[in-house]
Protein backbone atom coordinates (compact mmCIF):
# COMPACT_ATOMS: atom_id res chain seq x y z
CA UNK A 1 0.00 0.00 0.00
CA UNK A 2 1.21 3.75 -0.99
CA UNK A 3 2.05 5.69 2.52
CA UNK A 4 -0.05 8.32 2.17
CA UNK A 5 0.40 11.71 3.37
CA UNK A 6 -1.17 12.96 6.95
CA UNK A 7 -4.89 14.95 5.87
CA UNK A 8 -7.12 16.94 8.00
CA UNK A 9 -10.81 16.42 6.74
CA UNK A 10 -11.89 18.92 9.76
CA UNK A 11 -10.30 21.83 7.75
CA UNK A 12 -13.29 21.23 5.16
CA UNK A 13 -15.89 22.09 7.84
CA UNK A 14 -15.52 26.15 7.34
CA UNK A 15 -17.24 28.45 10.06
CA UNK A 16 -18.79 25.87 12.53
CA UNK A 17 -16.29 25.72 15.54
CA UNK A 18 -18.96 25.29 17.71
CA UNK A 19 -19.82 22.13 16.14
CA UNK A 20 -16.36 21.23 15.02
CA UNK A 21 -15.48 21.07 19.19
CA UNK A 22 -18.37 19.17 19.56
CA UNK A 23 -17.60 16.32 17.59
CA UNK A 24 -14.06 15.93 18.06
CA UNK A 25 -14.82 15.95 22.17
CA UNK A 26 -17.62 13.36 21.55
CA UNK A 27 -14.59 10.72 19.75
CA UNK A 28 -12.99 9.14 22.09
CA UNK A 29 -16.55 8.30 23.79
CA UNK A 30 -19.81 8.19 21.12
CA UNK A 31 -23.12 7.72 21.85
CA UNK A 32 -25.55 5.65 19.72
CA UNK A 33 -26.92 8.72 17.20
CA UNK A 34 -25.74 12.01 16.12
CA UNK A 35 -27.84 13.94 14.27
CA UNK A 36 -26.28 17.36 12.49
CA UNK A 37 -28.88 20.05 11.52
CA UNK A 38 -27.89 22.81 8.86
CA UNK A 39 -28.66 23.97 5.38
CA UNK A 40 -26.83 22.43 2.16
CA UNK A 41 -23.28 23.38 1.83
CA UNK A 42 -22.76 24.39 5.96
CA UNK A 43 -20.94 21.42 6.41
CA UNK A 44 -22.66 19.06 7.88
CA UNK A 45 -21.09 16.12 5.29
CA UNK A 46 -17.99 17.45 5.73
CA UNK A 47 -18.68 16.88 9.31
CA UNK A 48 -19.85 13.70 8.80
CA UNK A 49 -16.47 12.31 7.14
CA UNK A 50 -14.44 13.97 9.37
CA UNK A 51 -16.35 12.45 12.76
CA UNK A 52 -16.27 9.11 10.93
CA UNK A 53 -12.76 9.45 9.89
CA UNK A 54 -11.69 10.33 13.64
CA UNK A 55 -13.80 7.16 14.96
CA UNK A 56 -12.58 4.67 12.44
CA UNK A 57 -8.76 5.58 12.87
CA UNK A 58 -8.72 4.67 16.42
CA UNK A 59 -6.61 2.97 17.94
CA UNK A 60 -4.81 2.00 14.49
CA UNK A 61 -1.08 2.67 13.86
CA UNK A 62 0.04 5.54 11.30
CA UNK A 63 -0.08 3.87 8.57
CA UNK A 64 -3.55 2.23 8.87
CA UNK A 65 -4.79 5.48 10.48
CA UNK A 66 -3.62 7.35 7.56
CA UNK A 67 -5.54 5.07 5.47
CA UNK A 68 -8.65 4.89 7.67
CA UNK A 69 -8.83 8.44 7.12
CA UNK A 70 -8.66 8.58 3.65
CA UNK A 71 -11.20 6.24 3.16
CA UNK A 72 -13.77 7.94 5.28
CA UNK A 73 -12.65 11.15 3.68
CA UNK A 74 -14.01 9.69 -0.06
CA UNK A 75 -17.19 7.88 1.82
CA UNK A 76 -14.90 4.74 0.45
CA UNK A 77 -14.69 3.04 3.93
CA UNK A 78 -15.90 -0.19 4.01
CA UNK A 79 -17.55 0.57 7.86
CA UNK A 80 -18.61 4.02 6.66
CA UNK A 81 -21.87 3.15 5.02
CA UNK A 82 -23.50 6.35 3.43
CA UNK A 83 -27.24 5.77 2.64
CA UNK A 84 -28.93 8.44 0.08
CA UNK A 85 -31.96 8.06 -1.18
CA UNK A 86 -33.20 6.47 -4.65
CA UNK A 87 -35.67 8.71 -5.33
CA UNK A 88 -37.89 11.27 -3.52
CA UNK A 89 -36.65 10.22 -0.24
CA UNK A 90 -34.82 7.44 2.07
CA UNK A 91 -37.37 4.68 1.37
CA UNK A 92 -38.94 1.71 3.39
CA UNK A 93 -37.32 -0.70 1.27
CA UNK A 94 -33.54 0.86 1.95
CA UNK A 95 -34.74 1.75 5.42
CA UNK A 96 -34.93 -1.64 6.13
CA UNK A 97 -31.58 -2.71 4.49
CA UNK A 98 -30.07 -0.32 7.12
CA UNK A 99 -32.20 -1.85 10.16
CA UNK A 100 -30.33 -5.11 8.72
CA UNK A 101 -26.68 -3.71 8.22
CA UNK A 102 -26.40 -2.03 11.46
CA UNK A 103 -27.51 -5.31 13.28
CA UNK A 104 -24.47 -6.86 12.19
CA UNK A 105 -20.45 -6.78 13.13
CA UNK A 106 -18.33 -4.27 11.51
CA UNK A 107 -16.65 -5.24 8.08
CA UNK A 108 -13.32 -4.15 9.18
CA UNK A 109 -12.28 -2.79 12.62
CA UNK A 110 -14.23 -2.43 15.52
CA UNK A 111 -16.81 0.04 14.98
CA UNK A 112 -19.31 1.35 11.81
CA UNK A 113 -20.46 4.52 11.03
CA UNK A 114 -23.41 4.68 9.26
CA UNK A 115 -24.49 8.29 7.37
CA UNK A 116 -28.07 9.27 6.73
CA UNK A 117 -27.85 11.79 3.61
CA UNK A 118 -31.61 14.19 3.65
CA UNK A 119 -32.77 12.61 6.85
CA UNK A 120 -35.58 15.27 6.22
CA UNK A 121 -36.96 13.89 3.39
CA UNK A 122 -37.26 10.31 4.71
CA UNK A 123 -40.96 10.04 5.11
CA UNK A 124 -42.97 7.04 6.27
CA UNK A 125 -39.75 5.19 6.71
CA UNK A 126 -38.20 6.99 9.81
CA UNK A 127 -40.38 4.73 12.13
CA UNK A 128 -38.48 1.59 10.39
CA UNK A 129 -35.40 3.38 11.41
CA UNK A 130 -36.71 4.42 15.34
CA UNK A 131 -35.66 1.38 17.23
CA UNK A 132 -32.35 0.94 15.09
CA UNK A 133 -31.04 4.68 15.54
CA UNK A 134 -32.40 4.33 19.67
CA UNK A 135 -30.40 1.33 20.43
CA UNK A 136 -27.88 0.20 18.20
CA UNK A 137 -25.39 -2.83 18.72
CA UNK A 138 -22.23 -0.45 20.60
CA UNK A 139 -20.33 -1.19 17.19
CA UNK A 140 -22.59 1.16 15.47
CA UNK A 141 -22.52 4.77 15.55
CA UNK A 142 -25.23 6.69 13.47
CA UNK A 143 -24.48 10.18 12.24
CA UNK A 144 -27.74 11.64 10.51
CA UNK A 145 -27.84 14.87 7.95
CA UNK A 146 -30.46 16.94 7.72
CA UNK A 147 -31.59 20.32 6.60
CA UNK A 148 -34.14 20.68 8.96
CA UNK A 149 -36.60 19.10 11.45
CA UNK A 150 -40.21 18.27 10.15
CA UNK A 151 -42.24 17.35 12.94
CA UNK A 152 -42.30 13.93 12.04
CA UNK A 153 -38.71 13.49 12.96
CA UNK A 154 -39.02 14.83 15.95
CA UNK A 155 -39.15 11.48 18.13
CA UNK A 156 -35.84 10.32 16.01
CA UNK A 157 -34.29 13.70 17.13
CA UNK A 158 -35.28 13.46 20.81
CA UNK A 159 -33.06 9.98 20.38
CA UNK A 160 -29.96 11.56 19.10
CA UNK A 161 -27.36 14.35 20.16
CA UNK A 162 -28.21 17.01 17.97
CA UNK A 163 -25.63 19.58 16.67
CA UNK A 164 -26.71 22.49 14.52
CA UNK A 165 -24.86 24.13 11.74
CA UNK A 166 -25.83 27.94 10.20
CA UNK A 167 -25.44 28.88 6.97
CA UNK A 168 -21.30 29.71 6.08
CA UNK A 169 -21.57 33.77 6.69
CA UNK A 170 -20.66 35.67 3.68
CA UNK A 171 -17.11 37.26 4.36
CA UNK A 172 -15.90 33.93 5.74
CA UNK A 173 -17.00 31.94 2.85
CA UNK A 174 -15.15 35.03 0.73
CA UNK A 175 -12.08 34.51 3.02
CA UNK A 176 -11.89 30.80 2.07
CA UNK A 177 -12.35 31.15 -1.64
CA UNK A 178 -9.57 33.45 -1.41
CA UNK A 179 -7.52 31.40 0.81
CA UNK A 180 -7.99 28.46 -2.06
CA UNK A 181 -6.33 31.10 -4.59
CA UNK A 182 -9.77 32.39 -6.21
CA UNK A 183 -9.08 36.06 -6.69
CA UNK A 184 -10.94 38.70 -4.38
CA UNK A 185 -12.72 40.03 -6.78
CA UNK A 186 -14.04 36.77 -8.06
CA UNK A 187 -14.33 34.98 -4.67
CA UNK A 188 -17.09 38.71 -3.38
CA UNK A 189 -19.57 37.60 -6.06
CA UNK A 190 -19.06 34.41 -5.65
CA UNK A 191 -20.00 34.37 -1.97
CA UNK A 192 -22.52 36.69 -2.10
CA UNK A 193 -24.40 34.30 -4.85
CA UNK A 194 -23.72 31.22 -2.86
CA UNK A 195 -26.58 31.61 -0.31
CA UNK A 196 -24.43 30.51 2.76
CA UNK A 197 -22.89 27.47 0.95
CA UNK A 198 -19.33 26.61 1.04
CA UNK A 199 -19.96 24.35 -1.92
CA UNK A 200 -22.33 26.33 -4.11
CA UNK A 201 -19.36 29.14 -3.60
CA UNK A 202 -16.66 26.58 -4.64
CA UNK A 203 -18.51 26.11 -7.61
CA UNK A 204 -19.65 29.59 -8.59
CA UNK A 205 -16.28 30.89 -8.24
CA UNK A 206 -15.26 28.76 -11.38
CA UNK A 207 -18.22 30.27 -13.56
CA UNK A 208 -17.29 33.54 -15.35
CA UNK A 209 -20.67 34.19 -15.93
CA UNK A 210 -22.05 34.32 -11.92
CA UNK A 211 -21.99 38.02 -12.14
CA UNK A 212 -24.11 38.50 -15.68
CA UNK A 213 -26.80 36.11 -14.56
CA UNK A 214 -27.16 37.72 -11.38
CA UNK A 215 -27.59 40.95 -13.14
CA UNK A 216 -30.09 39.18 -15.75
CA UNK A 217 -32.31 38.43 -12.79
CA UNK A 218 -32.08 42.02 -11.38
CA UNK A 219 -32.82 43.86 -14.66
CA UNK A 220 -36.10 40.78 -15.65
CA UNK A 221 -39.15 42.80 -13.88
CA UNK A 222 -38.28 46.29 -15.79
CA UNK A 223 -38.65 44.38 -18.81
CA UNK A 224 -42.06 42.88 -18.08
CA UNK A 225 -44.70 44.45 -20.19
CA UNK A 226 -47.58 41.59 -19.74
CA UNK A 227 -47.63 40.42 -22.69
CA UNK A 228 -46.99 36.46 -23.52
CA UNK A 229 -44.29 36.38 -26.04
CA UNK A 230 -42.45 38.82 -23.42
CA UNK A 231 -42.51 36.53 -20.53
CA UNK A 232 -41.53 33.13 -22.41
CA UNK A 233 -38.62 35.36 -24.18
CA UNK A 234 -37.06 36.36 -20.66
CA UNK A 235 -38.12 32.70 -19.28
CA UNK A 236 -35.87 31.12 -21.95
CA UNK A 237 -33.15 33.56 -21.43
CA UNK A 238 -32.94 33.50 -17.88
CA UNK A 239 -33.00 29.64 -17.90
CA UNK A 240 -30.27 29.33 -20.82
CA UNK A 241 -28.16 30.99 -18.36
CA UNK A 242 -28.76 28.78 -16.02
CA UNK A 243 -27.72 26.08 -18.43
CA UNK A 244 -24.50 27.69 -18.67
CA UNK A 245 -23.32 27.00 -14.60
CA UNK A 246 -23.42 23.01 -15.74
CA UNK A 247 -20.11 23.25 -17.58
CA UNK A 248 -18.14 24.10 -14.42
CA UNK A 249 -20.35 21.75 -12.47
CA UNK A 250 -19.35 18.67 -14.93
CA UNK A 251 -15.54 19.78 -14.64
CA UNK A 252 -15.70 19.81 -10.74
CA UNK A 253 -17.42 16.21 -10.70
CA UNK A 254 -14.76 15.36 -12.66
CA UNK A 255 -12.29 16.10 -10.73
CA UNK A 256 -13.83 14.59 -8.13
CA UNK A 257 -14.63 11.33 -9.78
CA UNK A 258 -11.05 11.09 -10.45
CA UNK A 259 -9.56 11.59 -6.31
CA UNK A 260 -12.31 9.03 -5.81
CA UNK A 261 -10.67 6.55 -8.00
CA UNK A 262 -7.86 7.68 -7.09
CA UNK A 263 -8.18 7.08 -3.38
CA UNK A 264 -9.24 3.46 -4.01
CA UNK A 265 -5.73 3.19 -5.61
CA UNK A 266 -3.23 4.55 -3.30
CA UNK A 267 -5.22 2.34 -0.16
CA UNK A 268 -5.06 -0.68 -2.04
CA UNK A 269 -8.91 -1.19 -1.95
CA UNK A 270 -10.67 -2.74 -5.08
CA UNK A 271 -13.03 -0.03 -6.72
CA UNK A 272 -16.21 -2.21 -7.72
CA UNK A 273 -18.99 -0.70 -10.11
CA UNK A 274 -21.28 -0.16 -7.46
CA UNK A 275 -18.79 2.33 -5.86
CA UNK A 276 -19.01 4.09 -8.91
CA UNK A 277 -22.52 3.54 -9.92
CA UNK A 278 -23.44 5.84 -6.42
CA UNK A 279 -20.25 8.32 -7.21
CA UNK A 280 -22.84 8.59 -10.49
CA UNK A 281 -26.00 8.93 -8.81
CA UNK A 282 -24.57 11.49 -6.57
CA UNK A 283 -23.40 13.61 -9.15
CA UNK A 284 -27.05 13.79 -10.97
CA UNK A 285 -28.56 14.44 -7.45
CA UNK A 286 -26.09 17.11 -7.43
CA UNK A 287 -26.70 18.55 -10.90
CA UNK A 288 -30.36 18.60 -10.35
CA UNK A 289 -29.74 20.63 -6.94
CA UNK A 290 -27.59 23.04 -8.55
CA UNK A 291 -30.07 23.98 -11.12
CA UNK A 292 -32.74 24.68 -8.47
CA UNK A 293 -30.33 26.06 -6.55
CA UNK A 294 -29.90 28.52 -9.15
CA UNK A 295 -33.11 29.01 -10.21
CA UNK A 296 -33.99 30.06 -6.31
CA UNK A 297 -30.95 32.67 -6.23
CA UNK A 298 -32.08 34.34 -9.50
CA UNK A 299 -35.48 34.45 -8.15
CA UNK A 300 -34.15 36.33 -4.91
CA UNK A 301 -32.34 38.95 -6.74
CA UNK A 302 -35.30 39.36 -9.00
CA UNK A 303 -37.50 40.39 -5.73
CA UNK A 304 -34.47 42.81 -5.01
CA UNK A 305 -35.46 44.83 -7.82
CA UNK A 306 -39.58 45.13 -6.24
CA UNK A 307 -37.65 45.82 -2.84
CA UNK A 308 -35.43 49.27 -3.97
CA UNK A 309 -38.55 49.82 -6.38
CA UNK A 310 -40.77 49.93 -2.85
CA UNK A 311 -37.73 51.97 -0.91
CA UNK A 312 -37.21 54.49 -3.72
CA UNK A 313 -41.38 55.36 -4.42
CA UNK A 314 -42.23 55.01 -1.10
CA UNK A 315 -44.57 58.44 -1.35
CA UNK A 316 -48.42 58.49 -0.05
CA UNK A 317 -50.87 56.54 -1.92
CA UNK A 318 -47.41 54.56 -3.73
CA UNK A 319 -48.10 51.18 -4.86
CA UNK A 320 -44.46 49.76 -4.97
CA UNK A 321 -44.71 48.08 -1.06
CA UNK A 322 -47.94 46.29 -2.59
CA UNK A 323 -46.34 45.05 -5.59
CA UNK A 324 -43.57 44.12 -3.66
CA UNK A 325 -45.42 41.69 -1.24
CA UNK A 326 -47.38 40.63 -4.71
CA UNK A 327 -44.26 39.92 -6.18
CA UNK A 328 -42.98 38.02 -3.08
CA UNK A 329 -45.81 35.93 -2.77
CA UNK A 330 -45.97 34.48 -6.06
CA UNK A 331 -42.02 34.21 -5.96
CA UNK A 332 -42.69 31.84 -3.14
CA UNK A 333 -45.06 30.15 -4.48
CA UNK A 334 -42.76 28.82 -7.60
CA UNK A 335 -39.95 28.23 -4.71
CA UNK A 336 -42.57 25.84 -2.83
CA UNK A 337 -43.71 23.87 -6.18
CA UNK A 338 -39.89 23.70 -7.09
CA UNK A 339 -39.75 20.60 -4.92
CA UNK A 340 -42.62 18.96 -7.78
CA UNK A 341 -40.18 18.96 -10.12
CA UNK A 342 -42.43 21.29 -12.24
CA UNK A 343 -41.64 22.11 -16.14
CA UNK A 344 -38.87 24.95 -15.04
CA UNK A 345 -39.68 27.15 -18.42
CA UNK A 346 -43.69 26.89 -18.21
CA UNK A 347 -43.55 27.48 -14.16
CA UNK A 348 -41.43 31.15 -14.94
CA UNK A 349 -43.29 32.13 -17.92
CA UNK A 350 -46.20 32.03 -15.64
CA UNK A 351 -44.56 33.62 -13.12
CA UNK A 352 -43.60 36.51 -15.32
CA UNK A 353 -47.00 36.68 -16.22
CA UNK A 354 -48.37 37.33 -12.80
CA UNK A 355 -45.90 39.73 -11.49
CA UNK A 356 -46.38 43.34 -11.14
CA UNK A 357 -44.85 45.76 -14.28
CA UNK A 358 -42.37 47.94 -13.13
CA UNK A 359 -41.99 51.32 -14.41
CA UNK A 360 -39.44 52.03 -16.90
CA UNK A 361 -37.47 54.18 -15.51
CA UNK A 362 -37.00 51.90 -12.62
Amino acid sequence: MTELAPTDLWDEVVGQQEAVTRLQAAVDSPVHAYLLVGPEGSGTREAARAFAADLLSQDLDQVESERARHLAGAEAHPAMIVVERDGASIDAKQSREVVRQSSLSPSEGQRQVFVLVDFHLVGDAAAILLKSIEEPPPSTVFVILAEELPPHLATIASRCVQIDFAAVPMQVLRDRLVLEGISPEVAEQAALAAGGSLYRGRLLARDPAVGARRDAWYRAPAQLDGTGATACALADELLAMIDGVMEPLQQQQAEELAAYQDTFEVAGVKLLKGDLKKMEDRHKREQRRVRTDELRSGLAVLLWQYRDAAARDSGVGSSAAADFLTAAEEVQALCASLVFNPRESLALEALFMSLPRLSPQL
